[in-house]
């Protein structure tokens, strides 16, 4: 199985986990940071470092762009959209000159996975509305 292919199926296995802020726990809940955390930990084992505490609204409250910085200490530099496939880490950003505040594992051309607020682990259509929001693509690595 192709390295991508597991990234996928191993966030796929997450659908259906309910949504909960900061917790990493498939099948018990998730949010969108932990479910990353989580595929992480199935591909490689431990995670490289802890999230800090963080408030439902953390990236509205300052111009630190936390989830960003992490994705380029552990996956490096940002791909272009263009280049982006299934099994990359897309991080979202709601609105131009905000931090990136959402995450989620491309699994098609035209579909992501993704901790949905107030639901479940899902997997959606990469619609417009999601691409425009699109701040970063990363691609796992295939070995740490």
């Amino acid at each position: 199985m192709a390295f991508a292919d597991r990234v996928v199926a191993s966030a796929r296995s997450w659908i259906g986990t309910p949504y909960r802020h900061q917790a990493s726990l498939q099948g018990v809940g998730c949010d969108c940071l932990g479910l990353v955390r989580g595929v992480w930990r199935e591909l490689y084992g431990a995670e490289p470092e802890l999230p800090p505490a963080y408030q439902p609204d953390w990236a509205e409250r300052g111009t630190d762009d936390a989830l960003m910085a992490a994705a380029i200490r552990h996956f490096g530099p940002a791909l272009p959209r263009e280049a982006m496939e299934s099994g990359d880490l897309l991080l979202f950003r709601w609105r131009p000159g905000m931090p990136a505040k959402h995450a989620g594992i491309l699994s098609a051309a035209d579909r992501f996975i993704h901790a949905y607020e107030q639901a479940a682990v899902i997997e959606s259509a990469l619609v417009p509305s999601w691409r425009r929001r699109i701040a970063g693509v990363f691609r796992f690595p295939d070995t740490i």
